[in-house]
């Protein structure tokens, strides 16, 4: 299982691991071994929270994210996406713009750089309203319990979490970016730009999500009366829907969007270790082929489904990762932190799934001793 699952990750990191230390010697090699570790561990919760959508997938459109879908996170978001922010920020063209990450690689990582605060708003609010709609949502399992009723109870509020959204990035722009800056010859409103940005990664997340849940909730309708019509001629117990056509689609393009916002992070994070953007692609494409590979581990081992806190752990680390996005518009926040906390809400989580499942089992064991007691013939 474990072979089948991570085998491409395993054969792609051994194929990048040897081209770079071909292209750069045992200094590449290095950079690249440093780069996958940094884009596991940074998202690492991007994989729990795949896996919570997937499982809701059929078989071929969780084959379509493997494969697709491996395409669009490793080439799109790891090598072409930071030469397109280039193109874009500099007004030049995509040739132009790989000259200059391949000759004059201080010029791009300055282009990127200077990018940055709309890339961290975009990022920032479509992972801000992930984080929103899931803790303002009335769930039956609560991790956090002292926090999660009181804003359940705020959640029927509706729009609340656009209205908090747009609350926060307004904030982020009044604080966060506030002085102007210079960009390609002009002179550019930094809080503008935020401003723009931010509203553009809420109406991503917005239609997106809003189609994929239009889709998702047709289909159950549909699927749901035939399950019950079967079920009730043959007796057995209705199955669950799984996800095809128009919602699964739109299902993917929603994890997606939630990859790349996931992504800026670790591009952006990539150019403290490296500016090279071969050594860049080949380090974060390895760390995001582990990523697909663990979300299809936890989907087949039905992880979530044992440790339940496992969603809420993850949840509250894209909410984290949100805030670091708003704040790393004007301060620098060092990688090692974005990944550690993502690490620790998530160790937190599983451990406290796991002495749930102590307990339940305790509790379980006990009704049991119980009953035989009671069942048991009295002595005469």
């Amino acid at each position: 299982m474990l072979l089948k699952t991570f085998g491409w990750s395993f054969a792609v990191t051994a194929l990048g691991l040897v081209t770079a230390a071909l292209y750069g010697g045992w200094a590449a090699f290095g950079i690249v071994a440093i780069l996958s570790i940094l884009e596991i561990s940074v998202s690492f919760d991007n994989a729990v929270v795949n896996a919570g959508i997937l499982k809701k997938m059929n078989a071929f459109w969780q084959k379509i994210f493997l494969t697709i879908g491996v395409l669009i996170a490793v080439f799109g978001m790891r090598l072409v996406f930071p030469v397109v922010i280039v193109a874009i920020s500099a007004k030049v063209g995509p040739i132009e713009a790989v000259d200059l990450a391949i000759n004059d690689a201080e010029r791009y990582e300055q282009l990127v750089t200077d990018a940055h605060p709309s890339i961290a708003a975009f990022g920032g609010m479509f992972l801000l309203m992930i984080f929103l709609d899931f803790i303002f949502e009335d769930r039956d399992i609560k991790w956090l319990g002292w926090l999660e009723r009181p804003l359940a109870k705020l959640g029927k509020i509706d729009m609340l979490s656009v209205c908090t959204a747009l609350v926060i990035l307004a904030i982020s722009a009044m604080t966060f970016a506030t002085q102007a800056h210079q960009h390609g010859g002009m002179h550019v409103d930094k809080a503008a730009t935020v401003l723009l940005s931010g509203v553009f990664g809420l109406i991503t997340y917005l239609v997106v999500g809003g189609l994929s849940g239009y889709f998702e909730n047709k289909l159950e309708e549909e699927e749901e009366r035939e399950a019950e019509e079967e079920a009730r001629r043959s007796g057995k117990k209705v199955p669950a829907v799984l996800m095809a056509g128009k919602a699964a689609f739109f299902m993917f393009l929603y994890l997606e969007v939630l990859d790349a916002s996931f992504s800026f992070d670790g591009v952006i994070a990539a150019f403290a270790i490296t500016n090279d953007i071969v050594l860049m692609s080949l380090g974060l494409g390895i760390g995001a082929m582990y990523v697909r590979s663990l979300t299809v581990y936890l989907v087949r081992q039905g992880t979530l489904d044992d440790y339940v806190y496992l969603e809420h752990g993850a949840h509250y680390a894209i909410g984290a990762l949100a805030v670091i996005l708003m704040i790393s518009i004007r301060y620098q926040i060092p990688e090692v932190v974005t990944g550690l906390i993502g690490v620790i809400l998530i160790a937190w989580s599983f451990w406290s799934s796991v002495r749930r499942n102590r307990r339940l089992a305790a509790n379980e064991g006990e009704q049991a001793g119980s009953t035989e007691k009671a069942e048991a013939p009295s002595g005469v």
